[in-house]
């Protein structure tokens, strides 16, 4: 079988052979994923190796650690801005031009376009953190206006996308970080205000194009993960399973969306321990998947970010390599 069909099936739990992985590592685990960013590249400078402006008008910076940085000035910091505010243009050229080299390299793999910094974190770019938790109170209607403005620009950028790919392309990673390590960021109600129309207007447009919706979010958003279900999530990439609480967490949700996870990568993987990385990733197949499918073996792709050695990841694959066929020799619990 595919790796395509392989991670297809692993997403709509429809008995894939094996866990499929997402990581261009190690040479002894399959590389079943092709992921394109290139639709994420700026115009106007901005990409993850180069921390400058974007194309909304974000100036990054980078922090201590070589990662991709941070936005340190906002274009919508101080609201008079925005009567004169325009998002960038969604269907241009710039956007899509570096994709289809990317999707001939693709073969037989599941295709995913990576599209970060979607509804929410796009919003707090682009007025500020702190200004935008305080705004959903007190001026609520432009929040209103700047996530109307931002969800546009989303559902055209993605109609155009799929104007010039149709087909080619399986699923949509998308980004939004909501939580800490303690909780959401936000109150229920507030999500419910601002966000849950607009993400299943946006979800139900790509499952429209053929779409899974793949979407990461860091923190314990133990909460929100019912409601994203019910609002069409497909799979949820899941990098913090000790913050969740594992087991817990696996066995509330497993079988109910499909996880692409990795051993912690703010605990297990930094403390570079050998037996703890085996013992979650053993976890992680028992309770997180089902014999019917439902998890995806995922890379997080900056070991010096995370301070993970290169063997601390060897051993992480080498462990989820052995389970691959966890659920075709052990089909009951």
């Amino acid at each position: 079988m595919q790796s395509r069909e392989i991670v297809r099936r692993a997403i709509t739990f429809g008995n894939p052979p094996r866990l499929p992985f997402w990581q261009h590592v190690v040479e002894f685990a399959p590389d079943d994923v092709c992921d394109v960013w290139e639709m994420d590249r700026a115009e106007a400078g901005w990409f993850f190796d180069r921390a400058t402006w974007d194309d909304w008008g974000c100036r990054w910076a980078r922090t201590e650690k070589n990662n991709m940085g941070q936005v340190v000035e906002s274009p919508l910091a101080d609201w008079s801005a925005l009567g004169d505010y325009r998002p960038p243009d969604p269907t241009k050229a710039f956007y899509f031009e570096r994709i289809e080299p990317e999707l001939r390299k693709a073969g037989e793999r599941y295709v995913a376009v990576t599209s970060h910094f979607c509804l929410f974190e796009r919003l707090h770019m682009l007025h500020g953190f702190a200004e935008t938790m305080q705004d959903f109170y007190l001026e609520p209607e432009r929040i209103h206006r700047v996530l109307d403005m931002v969800l546009d620009f989303t559902l055209r950028r993605f109609a155009e996308l799929h104007r010039r790919f149709e087909n080619a392309i399986d699923g949509i990673f998308l980004t939004d970080d909501w939580g800490t390590q303690q909780g959401t960021f936000i109150r229920p109600e507030t999500f419910e205000e601002f966000f849950a129309g607009r993400y299943r207007q946006l979800f139900g447009a790509m499952h429209d194009f053929g779409w899974h919706v793949i979407l990461h979010s860091c923190g314990r958003i133990n909460a929100f993960v019912p409601r994203l279900i019910e609002l069409g999530v497909n799979v949820l990439n899941m990098q913090q399973p000790q913050c969740y609480g594992l087991v817990e967490f696996g066995e509330r949700f497993r079988g109910k969306v499909c996880f692409l996870t990795t051993a912690d990568i703010q605990s297990t993987l930094p403390r570079g321990n050998e037996q703890e990385v085996r013992e979650e990733v053993r976890q992680l197949v028992r309770h997180w998947s089902t014999p019917e499918g439902g998890l995806i073996v995922f890379n997080y792709g900056d070991p010096e970010a995370l301070a993970v050695t290169t063997k601390t990841t060897h051993v992480m694959f080498d462990e989820f390599a052995a389970l691959a066929g966890f659920w075709q020799n052990t089909p009951t619990r």
